[in-house]
């Protein structure tokens, strides 16, 4: 796997996942609320949560937003995709920072990183049909939607669509 390097924006530093971000964490994948559009439910502990995030078998990077006093803001991550120079990207912003740009901001840091230093072609995303602040985002960052997935999967949350996202490097330039 590829080392998570240390990436800046002007108002965070992106940071490879540390077990004290667990806490920091854990009040919003804790929340029903703030869970809905995962494929699984709220996390009932930090323990539990913990086995998640650094799950010895996942093959991606995280990066955790974090604010120049050291407040944790977010989780961004990123996964081989289906192809070389592919990578799918997620990402969550803690509940108490929703609505202050942490998402725009941190995700273009991520994708410009992916496009420029990491050597991928393409982006993708998978979003929930109902989730519209994160089809809002990728459409302002340029991602055009590819996809209709009709029934596509089954979460916590029943039987749902999922729309797919990409944005090639050639789109960026």
């Amino acid at each position: 796997m590829t080392d998570t390097p240390v990436l800046k924006t002007a108002r965070f530093t992106m940071r490879p996942l540390q077990c004290s971000d667990c806490a920091a964490l854990f009040p919003t994948l804790s929340n029903e609320i703030q869970c809905r559009y995962l494929t699984r439910p709220a996390f009932a502990s930090e323990e539990e949560l913990w086995g998640w995030l650094a799950d010895p078998d996942w093959n991606g990077r995280t990066w955790i937003a974090e604010d120049a006093d050291g407040h944790v803001a977010g989780r961004f991550v990123a996964m081989p995709g289906h192809d070389d120079c592919v990578s799918e990207i997620g990402y969550i912003v803690c509940a108490d920072r929703q609505g202050q740009g942490v998402a725009g901001e941190c995700t273009a840091a991520l994708v410009d990183y992916l496009f420029n230093q990491d050597g991928q072609r393409k982006l993708t995303a998978e979003v929930d049909i109902d989730n519209t602040a994160s089809i809002k985002l990728l459409e302002r960052l340029g991602f055009a939607r590819e996809a209709h997935l009709r029934e596509h999967e089954v979460t916590h949350i029943g039987l749902r669509d999922v729309l797919l996202y990409g944005l090639l490097f050639s789109d960026k330039r």
